[in-house]
C-alpha cells in the first residue's frame, strides 16, 4: 500500500508544479512589512491579564490567559495589586471606552519603550500621543514586573504562543499586499530623510551646530497579540515606524490592517505636497469645521484631512474594484453555462444591477468617511478611477491631484450624492449577508448543493450517479467540472472514513486522489478557495498514508494561497501545525 502511495505522490507533484504554479518566493520585506512578535507586547499583555483587565480572545487566548493566571496565581500580591489599582483608575477616567480601548493605549505605550529588558520610558513631548502621555508611569510598574524573579522565563514561554500566531500573520498578508500595491500600480515608500543634530567633537573651543542628513527606514510592523479582543485592531504611528497589533488568526487581507497599510504607502506622497496643501489650508479646515458641528473629535489639521481623504477614498474604490471583477468573473462563467441569448442577455442585466448597487455603497462609504473628516474622500475617489484604467503608478498623479484641488467645490458633495447615498443604504442591506462570489448565482452551485445532501445523507450511490452525470454535462467548460470533480472527491474522502477495510479505503483515497489532481489541472486560477481546499484534502490523504514531508509542502502550497473565500487556510495551518508536532515527537 504505502509503496503504491509513494509513486501516486509523486505524480501528483507534477501536477503541483505545473498545473498550479503558486509563487513561493513573497518577500514581505520588500514592501515594508516586518511580522514578528514583540516581547515588549507580551509583557505589557501579561500585565493587563494580572491586573484583571478582561478582554474576548480567541481559544488560543484563552487558554493561555489560564495559563498566566496559573503560573502568577502566588505572585507578589504588593505589584499585582499596584498594577491592578492603576488599571483600573485608568479605567474609571475613561468610562464611555471598552475593555478593547482602554487596553489599546497600554499596548500602544509598550512599543514607545526600549526593548527589553531596559523597557525605558521615552523623553516626554509633545509629539507623543496623549492616550499614550496619560498612561506612560504604568512604565515604571512594568519595569518592576519584568525584572522579578522568574518573570523572563515565564514570558519566553508565551512568546512561543505568540510566535505561532505571527506565522499565521504572515501568511495572510500576502494577498493584502497583491491587492493594495496592484490596484495603486505603486510600491511603498521605505525610508525617509532626517535632519539630524550632531555633536561637535570633544575638545573644540567653540562648540559649532552641526546637522547631517540621515537616510532612515520606513517599516510596516505587524505585531499578532493572542490576547487581544477578536476583531479589534490597534494602530499607533511613531515617526515613520507603524504599528498594528492584531488578534489571533484574524484575516490580514480583510480587515482595518487594510487601511492602516494604504496609510503607510500613501502618506509620504501627500506629505510632500504639504507646502501646496498649505496654500488650501483655510478652505481645506472651512470644510473640516462643518462636520466638527456634528463630530468635535475631528482634527482640524488640513494635511492629516488630506492624508485621511486619500486613504479612505483608496480602501473604497479598491474593494468596489475587487467586488465588480467578481461579479464580472462570476456573470463571464454563468454566461457560458447559458443555452439561449435571452438567458445571456439577462445575465448580463443582472450584472449591470449588481455593479450600480456596489457604485452606490461605495458613494454610502464615501459620505460616512466624509462625515468623519474626510472631507476631500469624493474628489480623490474621482481620481482613482482614472489609475484603475490607465494602469499608471499613483505616485506620479499625487502632485498634480493636490495642485488641481479646490476645496470650495467639495462643500455640497453629500447634498448632490444624496440620492446615490439613499440608494446604498438600500443596497447595503440587501447585500449585508451575500458573499463576495455569490454576487451572480451559477447555476451549476445549487446542483451540487443537492449532491452534497445526498452525501451527507451517506446516499453515496445516488450522489455519484448525479455527480457523474454533472460532469458529462459541463464536460466542455473545464472551470466548470473542476468543481464537480472536487465533489466526487470530497465524497470518495467521506466514503473512506466511514469503511473499515483497509483495502477499500485505499481504492477510495485513491479515486479521491484522482479527482484533486483533475481539479487542479483545470480549476480556473480564480477558484482560489477551490484549489486551497483541494490542497487541504490531498494532504489529509498524504498523511493518512504517512507520507509527512509531501504532507507538508501540500499543507504549504494551501496556505501560499492565503486565506481566501471559502478556502482551507486555517485547516491547513492547524493540520501542519500538529503535523510538525507529532514529527518532532517521532
Amino acid at each position: 500500500m504505502k509503496k503504491f502511495f509513494i509513486f501516486l505522490f509523486l505524480g501528483l507533484f507534477s501536477v503541483v508544479s505545473f498545473g498550479q504554479t503558486v509563487r513561493t518566493d513573497f518577500d514581505l520585506g520588500d514592501f515594508g512589512i516586518k511580522i514578528e512578535t514583540d516581547r515588549r507586547l507580551v509583557i505589557m499583555r501579561t500585565t493587563l491579564v494580572l491586573a484583571g483587565l478582561q478582554s474576548e480572545p480567541s481559544q488560543e487566548g484563552k487558554e493561555l490567559r489560564e495559563k498566566i493566571l496559573s503560573d502568577f496565581k502566588d505572585f507578589d500580591p504588593v505589584l499585582r495589586e499596584k498594577l491592578r489599582i492603576f488599571v483600573e483608575k485608568y479605567a474609571a477616567r475613561n468610562q464611555e471606552q471598552s475593555n478593547a480601548e482602554i487596553a489599546s493605549a497600554f499596548l500602544s505605550m509598550a512599543f514607545a519603550l526600549t526593548p527589553a529588558p531596559e523597557l525605558a520610558e521615552p523623553v516626554r513631548s509633545d509629539s507623543i500621543p496623549g492616550p499614550v502621555l496619560s498612561v506612560l508611569d504604568y512604565s515604571s510598574l512594568v519595569r518592576e514586573f519584568y525584572s522579578s524573579p522568574g518573570v523572563p522565563a515565564k514570558i519566553d514561554k508565551y512568546q512561543k504562543v505568540y510566535d505561532e500566531q505571527a506565522e499565521f500573520s504572515v501568511l495572510s498578508s500576502r494577498d493584502m499586499v497583491r491587492e493594495v500595491l496592484d490596484y495603486l500600480h505603486t510600491r511603498p515608500q521605505l525610508s525617509y530623510i532626517e535632519r539630524v543634530r550632531v555633536e561637535s567633537p570633544q575638545g573644540e573651543k567653540q562648540k559649532l551646530v552641526k546637522y547631517e542628513i540621515v537616510e532612515k527606514p520606513r517599516t510596516f510592523t505587524i505585531a499578532p497579540d493572542v490576547l487581544a479582543t477578536k476583531g479589534n485592531v490597534s494602530f499607533l504611528t511613531i515617526k515613520d515606524q507603524y504599528f498594528t497589533i492584531v488578534p489571533s488568526k484574524i484575516d490580514i487581507s480583510d480587515s482595518e490592517v487594510r487601511r492602516a497599510y494604504l496609510q503607510f504607502v500613501l502618506d509620504p506622497l501627500v506629505l510632500a505636497e504639504r507646502k501646496e496643501i498649505e496654500v488650501k489650508r483655510l478652505n481645506i479646515i472651512a470644510l473640516v469645521n462643518e462636520q466638527r458641528k456634528k463630530n468635535g473629535n475631528i482634527p482640524t489639521d488640513p494635511v492629516l484631512a488630506v492624508a485621511r481623504s486619500f486613504v479612505a477614498a483608496a480602501d473604497i474604490k479598491e474593494e468596489q474594484f475587487r467586488k465588480e471583477n467578481a461579479a464580472t468573473e462570476s456573470a463571464r462563467r454563468k454566461i457560458a453555462l447559458m443555452k439561449t441569448e435571452e438567458q445571456r442577455l439577462a445575465v448580463s442585466e443582472e450584472l449591470k444591477k449588481i455593479k450600480t448597487d456596489v457604485t452606490d455603497e461605495a458613494t454610502l462609504k464615501l459620505s460616512e468617511a466624509y462625515e468623519n473628516g474626510a472631507v476631500l474622500a469624493f474628489y480623490f475617489a474621482e481620481k482613482m478611477i482614472g489609475t484603475e484604467q490607465s494602469g499608471f503608478d499613483i505616485a506620479g498623479s499625487v502632485k498634480e491631484w493636490i495642485f488641481a484641488l479646490d476645496p470650495r467645490t467639495e462643500a455640497n458633495r453629500l447634498s448632490d450624492m444624496r440620492n446615490a447615498i439613499q440608494r446604498g443604504i438600500i443596497a447595503r442591506e440587501r447585500r449585508k449577508n451575500a458573499k463576495l462570489t455569490e454576487l451572480i448565482e451559477n447555476p451549476l452551485t445549487a446542483e451540487l448543493l443537492k449532491a452534497d445532501e445526498l452525501v451527507t445523507a451517506k446516499k453515496y450511490d445516488e450522489a455519484e450517479q448525479k455527480l457523474n452525470g454533472l460532469a458529462r454535462e459541463y464536460k466542455a467548460i473545464p472551470i466548470e467540472v473542476a468543481r464537480v470533480y472536487y465533489s466526487l472527491g470530497r465524497m470518495n474522502s467521506l466514503k473512506a472514513e466511514a469503511s473499515k477495510d483497509p483495502e477499500v479505503i485505499g481504492q477510495l483515497l485513491k479515486d479521491a486522489s484522482d479527482y484533486y489532481k483533475n481539479v487542479l489541472a483545470l480549476a480556473s486560477p480564480s477558484d482560489k478557495g477551490l484549489i486551497s481546499s483541494t490542497y487541504f484534502a490531498l494532504g489529509r490523504i498524504y498523511e493518512h498514508f504517512d507520507q509527512d514531508e509531501y504532507a507538508l509542502k501540500i499543507y504549504d502550497a494551501a496556505l501560499t494561497i492565503g486565506k481566501v473565500e471559502s478556502g482551507a487556510f486555517e485547516e491547513a495551518f492547524e493540520a501542519k501545525r500538529l503535523l510538525i508536532q507529532r514529527m518532532g515527537k517521532n
